[in-house]
Parts: structure tokens; C-alpha cells; sequence
């Protein structure tokens, strides 16, 4: 049994930083990529950043320069650091941790920005 935390959601003011934290833990053998996905009210879930085992990361490019993905292999973490916010990026952020034999998603936690 895998289980896979989400933290650091909240609200904040247009322009603002948040940064979000997702841990893994239980029966984890190998994790591959990790990532932040997200889901505004009424939309499909979608891609914000992803990152490799040796630190290769792919953004959305609605949040490229804005938000930064990193991760810690040996407490199985992956932070999502995210400036300049806008009132779009206002959604419920999932984590999703891949590895050999498992695909694991967190429960999500709710970022709301303000305008």
C-alpha cells in the first residue's frame, strides 16, 4: 500500500507564491516520475509539471517561468514551487508518483488565488 500526502494548498493574493509539497510513503519500490497535475471547477484534470528520476521536468506552458518542479529521491517528495500566481491558476492540485508496477494519485490540495 502506497500512500501519497499533498500539502501547502491555500489562498493567496494575485501575484503571490505558494509552494506545495507531496510525499510518498509505504510499500514504494522504485518511483519514476513525479508530478503536479490540476483541476479547475467544470475542467479536465491537466499536466502542470512532471519530473524524471534524474531531474528532467516538462511544464505546462501556462506556467513555464512561473512555477519550478523538484523533487527529494530519498524522502520520496516532489515540491512544487509556484510565483507570480494568477487568479487562472486557481484549482485542486493532484500529485501522482509513477514508478515500477504502480500509479499512485494524492487526494489533492486546493490553491485559490484572488484577484
Amino acid at each position: 500500500q502506497v500512500q501519497v500526502v499533498e500539502s501547502g494548498g491555500g489562498l493567496v493574493q494575485a501575484g503571490g507564491s505558494l509552494r506545495l509539497s507531496c510525499a510518498a510513503s509505504g510499500s514504494i519500490f522504485s518511483i519514476n516520475t513525479m508530478g503536479w497535475y490540476r483541476q479547475a471547477p467544470g475542467e479536465q484534470r491537466e499536466l502542470v509539471a512532471v519530473i524524471s528520476k534524474i531531474g528532467i521536468t516538462n511544464y505546462a506552458d501556462s506556467v513555464k517561468g512561473r512555477f519550478t518542479i523538484s523533487r527529494d529521491n530519498a524522502k520520496n517528495t516532489v515540491y512544487l514551487q509556484m510565483n507570480s500566481l494568477k487568479p487562472e491558476d486557481t484549482a485542486v492540485y493532484y500529485c501522482r508518483i509513477v514508478g515500477a508496477l504502480m500509479d499512485y494519485w494524492g487526494k489533492g490540495t486546493l490553491v485559490t488565488v484572488s484577484s
